[in-house]
């Protein structure tokens, strides 16, 4: 379909032209038959165009519709009765004004949208004015056509709409959320009072699990519904994820309000919800930020949220975000790739700290810890990059990679020594790697290639790693032990572990943490705890080992009391190879 503008245009060029008549014989120019002729002419072109269209002439001031076609006269914009001839209801400012500009500027062709405020409902317009050749009567003429795009403009703001808005609860999404926050950043009247809340649900993927995405759908649509109750008017709330929220509020009285509304809503969702003839009871996380001159963009305040979200999914309370917590995430993901590649170009060390036979003095074995040198930063603490590791799952080729690195250098300890040297190797094993490696299988590879008996091999778990998933633990587990690998349970006491797992697990030593060993001199809890620990390993048949141990006193009072091994700065901190192989020498021979 042509354009509004072209036909217009030929219709000008048309009339101007006076095209060929329907009679073969055309009246005397100037003649009463020569104007019903021409007439004739304007009113079939018009009636031609499949857009609205009207000839409007100037009569002195006023301004006439010479003639209109159908689709004109359908748009109501015809004149009343009593103005017959008259521009009538074309006669709205806007249009009228376009019309006299168009005679007055002598422009050949003036184009503009319309809105018809007149109308019930409004309608929406294209209008194209084209100033036609004055003729022998010297009366300024244009060719007025009106193309109706209210359909066009309904459908686009409904489809607009709609993708602004959450289709299962009508609340807006996060695209429109966005907006509505950069319109708040933007805003003359913007004094930086404002502050973003994004609240998380707790547990919504193991409902959706296990009642279905239908119990699950409506559960989003009732919380929507009890945190709209809770919010103040002016409160803009959002579903900008699966079971993630939004609130956009303003602050009244300083930041508390903030944390007015947070409570709110943890107030609000705390009775439970009945699903089906279930009642749940669903719990929230919610980060804050607070608008300030250091924030730039909708993203950003939103993305401060949600660092202080994480923080809140793991204190449980209410988390505001603090400056500088964005640089320390950016340090972990630029931590995240250099330590990839430190494990592909296998830049990582390993130090040995000596483990103690507390009866006897001679050392017992080696635990094997990670360590890192960076080119450009120097040390980096295990404390940092070990969490970073576990975080990006690059802990399970660290985790791999230790194995390798510590039974070579068993093996190489036992080339230099001329024998096998009657110590042991333990290496952490981590949780993430239990549940998604096959361990067996890289322990048994690591033995093989480096000549290793299994029971040289010790491999410290924590709790919560046994404790986790006790089945799989166990499958795990039962295929070290087929390798005759000892298994340890590290920092014992600290985490979740009940009588029933350590009966099932077969687990080998109890590693007594160092909050309990350091202190127990002076503190009978602790010292309480350590005997209970030794009293519990021994009903058991497990060997205990003590960390922490710094001062000799401590040392003999953990052998009076039954334990077997001990570790720490009393005897030795951790050591390079070289240096593990010449305190063992040293101690042992």
């Amino acid at each position: 379909m042509k354009l509004a503008a072209e036909y217009a245009e030929e219709a000008s060029v048309a009339v101007c032209a006076a095209a060929p008549p329907v009679a073969n014989v055309r009246p005397d120019p100037g003649t009463r038959a020569d104007e019903i002729y021409m007439g004739q002419v304007r009113q079939e072109y018009l009636a031609a165009l499949p857009i609205a269209a009207a000839m409007v002439v100037a009569d002195g001031p006023v301004m006439r519709l010479l003639c209109t076609n159908s689709r004109f006269l359908s748009l109501s914009l015809d004149a009343p009765p009593e103005q017959a001839g008259a521009l009538g209801r074309i006669a709205n400012a806007v249009i009228e004004g376009a019309v006299r500009n168009c005679f007055a500027d002598q422009e050949e062709v003036l184009e503009f949208d319309w809105y018809d405020v007149d109308e019930i409902g409004g309608g929406h317009f294209f209008v194209r004015l084209v100033r036609l050749p004055l003729r022998t009567d010297n009366r300024q003429r244009c060719l007025l056509t009106l193309v109706d795009r209210t359909a066009e403009i309904t459908n686009e703001r409904s489809l607009r709409n709609e993708m602004l808005r959450d289709s299962l609860t009508g609340l807006p999404n996060r695209i429109a959320f966005s907006q509505t926050l950069e319109a708040a950043i933007g805003s003359p009247e913007n004094d930086g009072q404002f502050a973003v809340l994004v609240i998380d649900l707790c547990r919504f993927s193991r409902i959706n699990e296990s009642m279905g995405p239908a119990a699950a759908d409506e559960l989003i649509v009732n919380v929507a519904r009890r945190m709209l109750s809770s919010l103040r008017a002016g409160d803009t709330l959002a579903r900008i994820g699966g079971d993630e929220f939004a609130v956009l509020l303003r602050l009244i009285d300083g930041p508390g309000d903030a944390l007015h509304a947070a409570r709110r809503i943890q107030q609000a969702l705390s009775t439970p919800f009945r699903l089906s003839e279930l009642e749940i009871r669903i719990d929230c996380a919610i980060g804050c930020a607070m608008m300030s001159d250091r924030v730039s963009g909708s993203e950003n305040l939103v993305r401060n949220a949600q660092v202080a979200l994480k923080r809140a999914k793991c204190s449980r309370r209410v988390e505001v975000y603090q400056p500088g917590e964005i640089s320390a995430a950016w340090r972990r993901f630029s931590l995240e790739t250099e330590l990839r590649r430190a494990i592909e170009n296998d830049q990582l060390g390993l130090a040995f700290q000596p483990l103690i036979d507390l009866q006897t003095g001679a050392v017992a074995g080696f635990e094997a810890l990670a360590r890192w040198t960076h080119a450009e930063r120097g040390a980096i603490s295990p404390l940092e990059f070990i969490p970073v590791a576990e975080e990006s799952g690059l802990i399970v080729p660290l985790g791999r990679w230790a194995l390798e690195a510590a039974t070579r250098t068993l093996a190489a300890w036992d080339r230099q020594a001329g024998q096998t040297m009657p110590i042991g190797m333990a290496v952490n094993l981590s949780a993430i790697q239990l549940a998604r490696d096959d361990i067996g299988a890289v322990v048994a590879g690591a033995l093989e290639r480096n000549a290793i008996c299994g029971h040289r091999l010790t491999l410290e778990l924590t709790e919560s790693a046994i404790v986790g998933d006790p089945e799989r633990s166990a499958r795990a587990l039962g295929s070290l032990k087929e390798l005759s690998a000892k298994l340890a349970m590290d920092d014992f006491g600290t985490g979740y572990s009940s009588l029933a797992s350590l009966q099932r697990l077969p687990i080998d030593e109890l590693k007594i943490d160092r909050s309990f060993v350091t202190g127990m001199l002076g503190d009978r809890d602790s010292l309480a705890i350590v005997r209970a620990v030794l009293g519990l390993a021994e009903a058991l048949g497990m060997g205990t080992v003590a960390e922490g141990i710094e001062t000799s006193e401590l040392a003999d009072a953990l052998a009076e009391l039954g334990c077997f091994y001990g570790q720490g700065y009393h005897f030795a901190r951790p050591l390079t190879s070289e240096d593990a192989f010449a305190y063992w020498a040293a101690r042992n021979c």
